[in-house]
């Protein structure tokens, strides 16, 4: 078996068992990436075989890591933003995506944040589905694919505030749907 440094040098030649061993690795974790930003599964299959032809073509400018050990979650990284990326092109282009008001902060009510903090990961990730699009894909940027508001701002085609204001809801949306979910758990017992 191949390990993934000889993987990704394998494809740098091209070398299919290697392409295969990626595809094989992989696939599952960019699936969880892409349904993310796509609920339906047939797209999402889609988008995921678009990636994988998008990281065959450019794993050239895969940049292997200084420090031992960093490799996996370095390519996860660059592999989760090409996946990302593909999303939203997709959105963009299925033109789902609604549009976005210049929103300046200060015309909205200042509410802390740090309770999103304490919500369970798995939680956040149900309760992503049930935001609107907008807010969905701009919390999965921001907070879960790392980008900044500025990238957000230039991928999406709005102004860097809208970015922030729409983390801002989607962070108070889920807050909001978080309690409920609380209070029903609670009833149900």
């Amino acid at each position: 078996m191949l390990g993934l440094e000889d993987a990704i040098e394998g494809c740098l030649k091209n070398n299919n068992k290697s392409k295969e061993m990626i595809y094989k690795s992989f696939y599952g974790y960019l699936m969880g990436v892409v349904l993310r930003y796509v609920n339906d599964r047939n797209d999402a299959e889609e988008l995921v075989n678009d990636t994988f032809i998008k990281i065959f073509k450019s794993i050239g400018q895969f940049s292997f890591p200084n420090e031992e050990g960093g490799l996996q979650k370095a390519f996860k990284g660059w592999i989760a933003r090409i996946s990302s990326r593909t999303a939203i092109d997709f959105l963009r282009a299925k033109k789902t995506h609604v549009y976005v008001d210049e929103i300046v902060e200060e015309q909205q009510p200042f509410t802390q944040i740090n309770v999103i903090s304490q919500l369970n990961a798995q939680d956040i990730l149900k309760l992503l589905n049930i935001l609107p699009e907008t807010h969905r894909i701009i919390f999965n940027m921001y907070e879960i694919e790392g980008f900044s508001h500025d990238e957000i701002s230039k991928m999406l085609n709005i102004p860097e505030s809208s970015s922030r204001v729409y983390l801002t809801r989607a962070k108070s949306k889920l807050r909001e749907l978080y309690s409920k979910t609380l209070t029903n758990s609670y009833a149900t017992n």
